[in-house]
């Protein structure tokens, strides 16, 4: 990811962070989803990837995962991340050369962390996310599809996020590409869900979940 993305990220990390802190008791599906996650990795560590404050991260935890690490392009996110949630790890790191050993993770998430990523970096972070699996390992990842008079496969530019004046690109993607980028880097799909936005509690955009296997 570009420079814009870590300055838009470092920008608004205490607002995001209070923002989206209680995000996932609206959102049974995605509760329901990483609670899944959890018990298909057994005891083995488990990353967020592009996990900004951490919000995703603790729930791993809450669902009873042992080892919790997230990874975040933005520095301030990880320090936020620390701050509210001591009890987990936290790295700075781009998804496209990921601070992480091969093979070392049992199970990981991409919650909306790929939406900032150009077509020619998607490949190159999918084979990133790909190599810090373990065999057998599991990933799921969740992006946008589309939102009123935003089709699939564009991106659209904001100038203003959670009452700061900056600008930056969101990709709104086809779960087909998305699947078949995930292929070509070693991943199977697993399973592949898609939901509407929830009124009055999120962004009004259609979402995917994919999730993804490196073969054992």
């Amino acid at each position: 990811m570009s420079d814009p993305v870590r300055v838009l990220y470092d920008t608004v990390a205490t607002a995001y962070d209070e923002a989206l802190l209680s995000e996932l008791d609206t959102k049974p599906l995605d509760r329901a989803l990483l609670a899944g996650l959890v018990d298909s990795i057994g005891d083995g560590p488990v990353a967020d990837l592009g996990c900004g404050p951490g919000q995703v991260a603790a729930h791993l935890r809450r669902c009873g995962a042992r080892q919790v690490v997230g990874v975040d392009l933005s520095p301030s996110m990880v320090t936020t991340g620390r701050a509210r949630h001591g009890d987990l790890g936290f790295a700075a790191g781009d998804l496209r050369a990921l601070p992480l050993a091969d093979g070392v993770l049992a199970g990981a998430t991409a919650f909306y962390s790929i939406i900032h990523l150009h077509p020619d970096e998607r490949p190159v972070a999918f084979r990133e996310m790909a190599r810090v699996l373990r065999p057998g390992g599991h990933l799921l990842v969740a992006f946008h599809i589309d939102a009123p008079g935003i089709p699939m496969g564009t991106a659209h530019r904001s100038e203003n996020f959670l009452g700061h004046p900056v600008t930056f690109d969101g990709w709104f993607l086809y779960p087909d590409e998305v699947a078949r980028i995930a292929a070509a880097a070693g991943l199977v799909e697993v399973a592949r869900c898609v939901r509407a936005p929830i009124p009055d509690a999120e962004y009004p955009s259609r979402r995917c979940y994919l999730l993804l296997a490196r073969p054992a």
